[in-house]
């Protein structure tokens, strides 16, 4: 059974990021002064009093806008609550009861979920402020005073949430395989997870940079279930000026430790990027099974030669990453994205791949004996054994003679073997060469 789900809404600037940090404990969403700034949906889990539950920061519900964000920040919010079990609304004590918070109340109370009141910036401690009784006109129960910044009262909101969470709610997570989409701004993440969940799931604005915070969303379909980072662009550094971007950079970041397989996603009419080879090296530094996705191909003009000659150069391109498979899809029409899915299965499965140290030695014996090991001035490199230390990525330790022998020409030789013999598609491998002691050899 899935975690219950508790979003966290309210009008714009109320503290609702602030109180979603505080109540997961990490700085996952962004927190700044400006309206606006947490753009879309994010999720984290939560825990109290043992039982778990999934948290989810909106964007500031504006209830009568015209702004074109805006209004689709509005409509994640409004997506957010139609998902909710228990949903907290977060008012600010210092402008007391707005129009907007009445108009949110009022929306809240038509969908029929059980609503929290938390009234926010109560940052003294002792009597509750006399201005907290305006909020019982919200007709949504008991106001909750609470200081999202330093957390008091928040023990309390907890409690009150408690009462609404059922109590036989396991994580099923653990199964799912996560995948962050990654890649420069405008490449078409959040089109491809839109494309993939059948939903506006994510904010999709020609506006570079729009979708800022990493998100996730869970799909489920004959080749498993899995669940979709979509990240913020990552954008090259000197356009970091503002602090907002640069939590986003590190978000992407993030998103890459805590996925399982990587979709590096590029734009088939720009090509590839300097950029994008920067989110690859992240990707294969940290050892994830990753797979290069070439979006946008509708708009190429195409013969029979087309895509031969496009993954050519792009193989060129990610040299350093020459395990990856290449995809060609088309996020907007959905050609060749149903093909993603066992795609990042078999990289996944090739990335928590065990094998025997007895089968590692017998390609080892046959690859030395087909290719002698190098030698310097007299003196020959001896491997004794192979073996697999760990996976996610595979890993292999090589017992040696002298290290500074084994040479990086021979170490790859050795690596093509073994990726000949056992696959190993989509993922990178480790090696860890290591001298037996003298009395050893």
């Amino acid at each position: 059974m899935a975690l219950p789900v508790v979003a966290v809404v309210g009008r714009p600037n109320v503290g609702k990021s602030t109180l979603f940090n505080k109540l997961i404990g990490k700085r996952l969403s962004i927190v700044e002064d400006t309206p606006g700034v947490t753009r879309d949906r994010i999720y984290a889990k939560g825990e109290w009093r043992n039982r778990q539950f999934m948290l989810v920061d909106t964007g500031g519900i504006e209830t009568s806008t015209e702004d074109v964000i805006l209004k689709q920040m509005r409509q994640q919010a409004e997506l957010a609550i139609e998902r909710a079990d228990v949903i907290i609304l977060v008012t600010d004590v210092r402008c007391g009861v707005t129009a907007d918070d009445s108009a949110v109340a009022n929306m809240l109370q038509k969908s029929g979920k059980p609503v929290i009141l938390a009234v926010n910036k109560c940052d003294t401690i002792g009597e509750p402020p006399m201005e907290l009784y305006e909020f019982y006109n919200l007709g949504i129960g008991d106001p909750y005073p609470i200081s999202a910044a330093h957390g008091h009262g928040t023990g309390d909101m907890l409690d009150a949430l408690y009462e609404y969470l059922p109590e036989d709610a396991e994580d099923d997570d653990e199964d799912n395989i996560k995948v962050a989409i990654i890649g420069k701004p405008n490449v078409g993440k959040s089109s491809l997870v839109n494309r993939i969940a059948g939903e506006e799931r994510v904010i999709v604005s020609n506006v570079a940079g729009t979708t800022r915070d990493a998100t996730d969303t869970v799909v489920e379909n004959e080749e498993g279930t899995f669940t979709l980072i979509d990240t913020a662009g990552i954008r090259k550094k000197a356009k970091v000026t503002e602090r907002i971007e640069h939590y986003s950079v590190l978000r992407a970041y993030m998103a890459v430790d805590r996925a399982d397989v990587c979709l590096i996603l590029i734009d088939a009419a720009e090509g590839f990027t300097e950029q994008d080879s920067k989110v690859a090296g992240y990707a294969h530094e940290q050892g994830k099974a990753s797979i290069i996705v070439v979006n946008k191909w509708d708009l190429i003009e195409k013969d029979n030669k087309t895509m031969r000659e496009y993954e050519d150069k792009l193989k060129n391109d990610f040299s350093f990453m020459s395990y990856a498979p290449f995809l060609f899809i088309s996020a907007k029409t959905g050609q060749r994205v149903q093909k993603l899915f066992s795609l990042i299965r078999e990289v996944y499965l090739q990335n928590n791949i065990r094998i025997s140290t007895g089968m590692l030695n017998d390609v080892l014996a046959y690859a030395t004996t087909r290719v002698q090991p190098p030698s310097d001035k007299g003196k020959r490199l001896k491997i004794y054994y192979i073996t697999q230390a760990s996976s996610k990525p595979p890993t292999f330790v090589i017992f040696v003679n002298r290290a500074d022998l084994f040479h990086f020409s021979y170490q790859r030789y050795l690596e093509n073997q073994i990726r000949s013999t056992f696959g190993l598609s989509g993922t990178p491998v480790r090696f860890v060469v290591r001298e037996r002691a003298k009395d050893e050899k």
